[in-house]
Formats: structure tokens, C-alpha cells, sequence
């Protein structure tokens, strides 16, 4: 795995760890309005943005494996 492949990876486990943390405190971190302001901006009420998220890791998971 090359350095962007780390960066990605750590870049991941960071947003996941913050989503988390956000969770169990509610307004931390923010990550969790700032997720759904993204998503938002991909479609409408986010669903498309969904979708493409999804489909995102999807594609991430079958690279990786």
C-alpha cells in the first residue's frame, strides 16, 4: 500500500472515530452536521449523495480485498 492508500486509510478511521465520538457527546465534533451538509449537497435530502457514498465504499472494500 503506497502513502495515499495510508492517508486514506487513516483519513478513514478518523472520520469513524469522530462520527463516534460525536455520537456519545453530542456536538463535539461536529462531524455529524457536517456529513449531512455534504450529502445534501450531492442531491435531494441527500439521498443521492447517499447512494454515491455507498457506492464509494463499496468499491473501496472489493480494492482492498
Amino acid at each position: 500500500m503506497g502513502l495515499v492508500g495510508t492517508i486514506t486509510d487513516v483519513a478513514l478511521k478518523l472520520i469513524a472515530a469522530l462520527v463516534v465520538v460525536d455520537v456519545l457527546f453530542p456536538g463535539t465534533s461536529g462531524i455529524i452536521e457536517n456529513i449531512g451538509q455534504l450529502l445534501d449537497q450531492f442531491g435531494q435530502n441527500g439521498l443521492g449523495g447517499l447512494v454515491a457514498v455507498l457506492l464509494f465504499l463499496l468499491l473501496y472494500q472489493n480494492r482492498k480485498g
